[in-house]
């Protein structure tokens, strides 16, 4: 059998990462199980593999996988493989990007702790949970250079994301992560993917997706994921089976699939993103882009990323008006929200994805969010000539 752990390029990781028993099996694509329970050999056997997996366990003992929330053999082909590219010891998948955030504040708040310290902006999404208390935390706002300040004996995660929706800021992970302490790191590593950025390496504990995006990478498959070690995903997966919020075995075959052309599709997009980003920031009607090809003040790129992203956002001159006429104006890229998909998107951050981010966190009102996809650049760039030309 194949050596998966000789396998050093993310290149060849992604195409061959949790399928190394496929010729054991003598088949070449993973199959899918879509069983949502299972026969139990007895009833002994069947309650301790239930407890087994219900107190989260990483995979089913010799009582079966009895249930699909429990476990699923096709989503965890694809957590096997998520992990391999994160260098973690393991990963969990679950419903949606909110739903794996939503199992990290409760296992991390399991002993009692409920306060957190994030750094803005965030995902919209995110924020909001944070924000309104939702889940029975609080929060403290602070920048990367407050962490350590904002830290308090009940604080039980500092949350971060870099690059950071929508603006694309950077977050140094290393000095986060020092300034927290012995309080885990969570990292948003969404817009990164595993092929630009691995947050595990730099002092996170855990490494969140909402794999909705780049992983699926064609806009057809919702999922969240975190990348963390074997006490992390227990506490994980024991979430996860109480509150029902396992990834769909269809879902984890997407997904999976999709890793084998995740970083082809990063660097192409990303070789596009930055080529609209130059374009844009000499054009009249553009007052400002952000993209880390642009503006990177701490040099991350090439220290803790491999590269700027496919992700760039560009405020445009006369505000939200202005904003909403180029979205509305654009012929070959889609108005819509999401991010990593082959094709290009646009949206207006303060209207849709960070309309509930309250008060002075909220994207200004010209800022518009560009996800590059895989069209070619003269044609992205004529479409987007075209649509700020409207505006006069």
């Amino acid at each position: 059998m194949f050596d998966a752990t000789a396998m050093t390029t993310v290149d060849t990781r992604a195409v061959h990462a949790g399928r190394d028993d496929l010729r054991t099996l003598g088949v070449h694509v993973p199959p899918i199980d879509l069983s949502t329970t299972n026969p139990l050999p007895s009833v002994e056997d069947g309650g301790n593999a239930y407890e087994q997996l219900a107190t989260g366990g990483l995979r089913p003992v010799e009582g079966g996988s009895v249930y699909q929330r429990l476990w699923n053999p096709t989503v965890a082909r694809f957590e096997t493989a998520l992990a391999e590219l994160e260098g973690t010891a393991q990963a969990v998948a679950f419903a949606s990007g909110m739903a794996a955030l939503t199992a990290a504040l409760l296992a991390a708040g399991r002993d009692g702790r409920r306060h957190v310290v994030a750094v803005r902006p965030l995902y919209g999404g995110t924020d909001h949970v944070l924000a309104t208390g939702l889940l029975g935390t609080t929060v403290t706002w602070a920048r990367p250079d407050e962490v350590a300040a904002a830290v308090r004996p009940d604080t039980a995660l500092v949350i971060v994301e870099t690059p950071a929706n929508p603006t694309l800021d950077l977050v140094d992970i290393a000095a986060v992560a020092t300034a927290a302490g012995d309080v885990p790191l969570l990292v948003d590593n969404t817009v990164a993917t595993p092929v630009l950025q691995q947050p595990a390496r730099h002092g996170a504990a855990l490494v969140l997706h909402s794999a909705t995006k780049s992983i699926g990478g064609h806009g057809d498959v919702l999922a969240g994921v975190i990348a963390c070690d074997a006490e992390w995903g227990a506490r994980l997966r024991q979430v996860r089976a109480v509150t029902g919020a396992i990834l769909h075995p269809l879902g984890g075959y997407l997904l999976h699939r999709g890793l084998q052309t995740l970083p082809l599709r990063v660097r192409a997009q990303q070789a596009n993103a930055e080529k609209l980003a130059g374009w844009l920031a000499e054009h009249p009607a553009v007052h400002r882009v952000h993209h880390p090809s642009v503006h990177d003040p701490a040099a991350l790129v090439g220290r803790q990323m491999a590269g700027p992203g496919s992700l760039l956002a560009f405020e445009v001159r006369g505000g939200a008006p202005a904003a909403a006429a180029v979205a509305g104006t654009c012929r070959l890229i889609t108005h819509a929200v999401s991010l990593g998909g082959v094709d290009t998107l646009i949206q207006h951050p303060a209207s849709l994805t960070h309309r509930p981010v309250e008060g002075d966190a909220k994207p200004v009102g010209g800022l518009l969010r560009l996800s590059v996809g895989l069209e070619d650049t003269e044609d992205l760039r004529a479409d987007l000539a075209q649509a700020l030309a409207a505006l006069g």
